[in-house]
């Protein structure tokens, strides 16, 4: 579960829904025409950047990407990688059968090391896998990003529409508080849905998807390295370089 996300948009919408509250009626604030213009159209637009078979999968993938958390960082891949190479280099390949890895992706790898493929099939193999991961997390990072441009636009339209509205029954003084209620509302739900959840929801999982790109890039040169019988310094000292400036030093320091 990634909390930060969860505290980032319950504290937005308490904040937001304190200044309601504070300032007037809530019901104030709810306008339904004004709700069918920006997410209506939001999703209209939105859909329409995609194919239609995967406007679902992208949703729930960047959905499920921005609100869970992967706790494996480069470092501990590292020393994990290094435990594994200790273990093949005592008992052999089938020394790996049966040990626990929490990282999905390194554990396919230590599994067809340990039925002794061949090292371009498994290098082909993790590559093609790792591809496909990040291809679908780009797709739900644009499609996040999609909604997050359209929304703001969608409040203009709507802004438009109760400008026009407003200006066409001047004669009716009745029907200028509901037109301009419309012509400000939209504004505000396309602002908020914009910058309080889809741009930063995109934002999330451009970072999610270069973590993940150096992750299992990572994993694929440890897995090559372990295939290759490699010891478990040197492959320490070879992937060291996947880490930030600092964590080399804290590397360097403990060893």
């Amino acid at each position: 579960m990634d909390l930060a996300t969860i505290i980032g948009i319950l504290l937005g919408s308490i904040v937001v829904g304190a200044a309601i509250f504070i300032g007037g009626d809530f019901m104030t604030f709810v306008n339904v025409p004004s709700l069918a213009i920006v997410f209506g159209g939001t999703i209209a637009a939105t859909v329409l950047r995609f194919q239609l078979q995967t406007v679902a999968s992208s949703f729930i993938m960047g959905a499920k990407n921005a609100f869970t958390s992967r706790k494996t960082n480069p470092r501990e891949l590292i020393d994990e990688i290094a435990r594994l190479a200790d273990i093949i280099r005592k008992n052999g390949p089938l020394g790996l059968e049966g040990v626990p890895v929490e990282d999905e992706f390194l554990a396919k790898g230590v599994q067809y090391v340990a039925d002794g493929y061949e090292g371009s099939f498994i290098e082909e193999s993790l590559e093609r896998e790792r591809d496909l991961m990040l291809e679908r997390l780009e797709e739900g990072k644009r499609f996040f990003k999609a909604m997050g441009d359209s929304a703001p636009a969608f409040g203009m339209i709507g802004t438009l529409v109760g400008l026009v509205q407003m200006l066409s029954t001047m004669d009716d003084p009745s029907t200028i508080g509901p037109s301009m209620a419309v012509a400000l509302l939209t504004t505000l739900y396309g602002a908020l849905i914009a910058n309080m959840i889809c741009l930063p929801i995109a934002e999330k999982l451009d970072a999610k998807f270069k973590v993940m790109s150096v992750n299992t890039t990572l994993s694929i040169d440890g897995i090559m390295q372990i295939r290759e019988n490699k010891s478990p310094d040197i492959i320490k000292e070879m992937l060291v370089a996947y880490l930030p400036e600092k964590q080399r030093l804290e590397l360097a320091e403990a060893a």
